[in-house]
């Protein structure tokens, strides 16, 4: 880690839920804030916030949080980015660092592009952490939510060296790894690794509670389902945000997905099992074989930190 010199006069987090709220309070925990200021369209939100501690204070106007902030994060839904950047834009200090936690950096990017001044431009790091839960709100925030996870940076080419490093060691503070890509191999990868899985989870609970059979279907349903359908549980609006956000590579998955379901219910319907077990063979492998390798990995990271 190089966290060692890393230091927040004031934090300002646009968004204080489960990714802002335990952004806040992994970086308070590692020592790196003076102070945390919050945004957010719910004051009752707010307020729990500041109670539980995950803020010192907030304001319900952006250019209020953004003011004397020399960190700012935005951690809002997708579809605020613009609105809020116009209303902040002119409250942001010169010095700042600005960065954000979207699922989708295509769309932020633009919104950047569209608003900021070049200066500010060459001062935004877009960045977005693989971590998460089901659930949401503030507080379900926990400090620990990035511990041994990936925080992906896709660097602008005219990205400041300078700002670039302060937001990588404000993620290393947090117990995460940083890596960097491009905006638009971040945007394909995720749309296959965690956009379609959440779309197959929604489509998955919303068929079925649709059927006339519903009370009995989920009466007894079973472990499998559960585990399947977690993520169903996730922030809609979020989500939903998401998806306009990436829609034409998360389009290009779900029509690959697509012929593959067309493919077992050909072999279904035509009772050939040698092409299923061939499916279910290659899927249970290509699993066996992710879980093996992320176990691995983090037997080394233990053997090394010894």
């Amino acid at each position: 880690m190089t966290t060692d010199k890393l230091h927040i006069k004031r934090l300002a987090i646009l968004g204080v839920g489960l990714i802002g709220g335990s952004l806040a309070r992994a970086l308070r925990r590692a020592g790196v804030c003076e102070t945390i200021v919050g945004y957010g369209r719910n004051e009752d939100n707010l307020r729990t916030a500041q109670a539980l501690g995950v803020i010192d204070s907030y304001a319900m106007q952006p250019a209020a949080v953004v003011r004397d902030a020399d960190m700012i994060v935005l951690a809002t839904p997708l579809s605020t980015t613009a609105r809020l950047l116009q209303q902040m834009q002119t409250a942001i200090i010169p010095t700042a660092t600005l960065t954000d936690v979207g699922s989708a950096k295509g769309s932020v990017v633009k919104a950047c592009t569209d608003t900021l001044t070049p200066e500010q431009l060459r001062r935004f790091v877009p960045g977005h952490p693989i971590a998460g839960t089901e659930k949401s709100g503030v507080e379900a925030s926990f400090a620990e939510l990035y511990e041994d996870h990936l925080a992906i940076l896709t660097p602008l080419p005219q990205q400041d060296a300078g700002h670039l490093q302060r937001v990588t060691r404000m993620w290393e503070a947090t117990g995460a790894r940083v890596v960097t890509m491009t905006i638009e191999h971040h945007d394909q990868i995720l749309a296959a690794t965690s956009h379609l899985p959440h779309m197959l989870a929604y489509a998955l609970v919303d068929c079925l509670a649709g059927m006339q059979t519903r009370d009995e279907i989920f009466r007894y349903a079973a472990g499998g389902f559960t585990d399947f359908t977690r993520i169903a549980s996730s922030n809609p609006r979020m989500w939903a945000d998401i998806c306009m956000a990436n829609r034409d590579n998360l389009i290009s998955v779900l029509e690959l997905f697509d012929t593959h379901i067309r493919d077992i219910k050909h072999a279904i319907a035509s009772g050939n099992g040698d092409a299923l077990l061939a499916i279910f063979s290659r899927a249970k492998n290509s699993r066996d074989e992710f879980i093996r390798n992320k176990l691995e990995n983090g037997k080394r990271k233990v053997e090394s930190s010894e």
